[in-house]
């Protein structure tokens, strides 16, 4: 059983790396400053940032170890999400792209356990 298990989540980090290099390249063709980069050709890890202007940065980190979304304006962080509600805020990101929300529009959504 955790041998499957263990596959299954290796299987889940390739898939989510493949997506986040999907993604940087549409941001960037929209308009954005965007990046993916990953280490070795295993697809097990991988950086990914983009820029939303007005020194506004998210940073999306995955690997075996985990799951972090940073958003930061300034140089300062302002919201640091793990596992699933990191995958949540990336959902909003890419709502962007399908929605076609120019950088400078972009508001994000805080999480609704930061709202208590």
């Amino acid at each position: 059983m955790f041998l499957r298990l263990a596959e299954q989540h290796r299987q889940f980090v390739q898939d989510l790396v493949m997506n986040l290099q999907a993604l940087a390249t549409v941001l960037e063709n929209r308009g954005y400053l965007a990046s993916c980069y990953t280490c070795g050709g295993q697809m097990n890890s991988a950086s990914f940032m983009v820029s939303l202007g007005n020194n506004h940065l998210i940073r999306f980190l995955v690997s075996d170890y985990g799951i972090t979304w940073t958003e930061m304006r300034d140089d300062r962080e302002l919201m640091k999400l793990e596992g699933a509600e990191a995958i949540s805020q990336l959902q909003e990101l890419a709502n962007l792209v399908k929605y076609q929300i120019q950088p400078s529009d972009y508001r994000p959504i805080a999480p609704v356990e930061s709202l208590r």
